[in-house]
């Protein structure tokens, strides 16, 4: 709790989004070094965590004092209570992030992910688990399942009836496609709840920080950009950093060190550097 209070007295946060196959301890190591603020694990599920599997707790597991939130999806409150009871937290570790912003039919087709935006009284009692144990929560989510939950605005009843420590949002809704740009106009409303508001979708300018400050965005959230560019972060804060193949060296080499995934580098080292493809599209919400 301690350590995520620290990071949100900063007057805007900068954070490394989820990314399947790709956020594991090297990368998320690298992208702390070189400014963000705070990192998330990959989507887990909340069942598989309660049921014990290996590489599924694997992919959790925060192997130094990186700050990071474990992103997790599901709606099963047995299942979360048996994962919770069994969790330690470890340095590093910066309380969950449930993921209510995946758009994938099949997470979408089991009631997960950006489908659970208007379940707001199911959403409150799994926050609400992961607080009574004592652990920051926040949420990250789409603008809704569809273009009608969009234009009904279910994305600010969820902000508005739910206790998270702060809500990520990312500006497309879950029939949206990476090609079609993020709506940035719905920040204003969002910020106007009074509640902390990350911003996240298609952020890779300065520009783009100083319009989100301006209307009193608390921070953003950063995931296709930074697998091109893992400084990005200190970039955008107008700090030095390093040329990409200074990162490609430095990236292998912590790989390497910390015993990486094969999947994990190869995810990496390809796109470092390069433009960004649809088929690369992989951040999860």
């Amino acid at each position: 709790m301690k350590l995520l209070k620290e990071i949100m007295t900063k007057d805007f946060v900068f954070m490394s989004a989820p990314l399947e196959d790709t956020t594991d301890g090297v990368f998320r190591k690298l992208c702390y070094k070189y400014g963000a603020d705070l990192t998330f694990t990959e989507m887990t599920r909340i069942e598989s965590l309660a049921r014990n599997n290996q590489s599924t707790w694997a992919k959790i597991e925060i192997p130094d004092n990186t700050p990071a939130q474990i992103q997790i999806v599901g709606s099963n409150e047995m299942s979360l209570k048996r994962f919770l009871s069994k969790y330690e937290p470890v340095n590093g570790f910066a309380g969950f992030n449930f993921n209510l912003g995946c758009p994938s039919p099949h997470i979408v087709g089991q009631g997960f992910g950006c489908a659970m935006i208007k379940r707001i009284s199911k959403v409150r009692k799994l926050v609400a688990l992961v607080k009574d144990r004592g652990h920051p929560c926040s949420i990250k989510m789409r603008l809704g399942l569809n273009n009608y939950e969009k234009e009904r605005k279910v994305y600010l009843n969820l902000i508005d009836a739910i206790d998270a420590d702060f809500f990520i949002i990312h500006a497309r809704h879950g029939a949206q496609h990476y090609e079609e740009s993020a709506d940035y106009s719905i920040f204003k409303e969002c910020v106007k709840l009074g509640k902390p508001i990350i911003a996240n979708g298609d952020i890779e300018k300065k520009e783009q920080i100083d319009f989100l400050k301006s209307i009193g965005v608390k921070g953003a959230m950063i995931g296709r950009a930074a697998v091109r560019d893992i400084a990005i972060f200190d970039r955008l804060k107008g700090n030095i950093a390093p040329n990409v193949e200074e990162l490609r060296l430095e990236y292998s080499a912590l790989a390497i060190e910390m015993n990486s995934r094969f999947k994990y580098r190869e995810n990496v080292l390809k796109r470092l550097g390069k433009p960004i493809f649809k088929e690369d599209s992989q951040e999860l919400g």
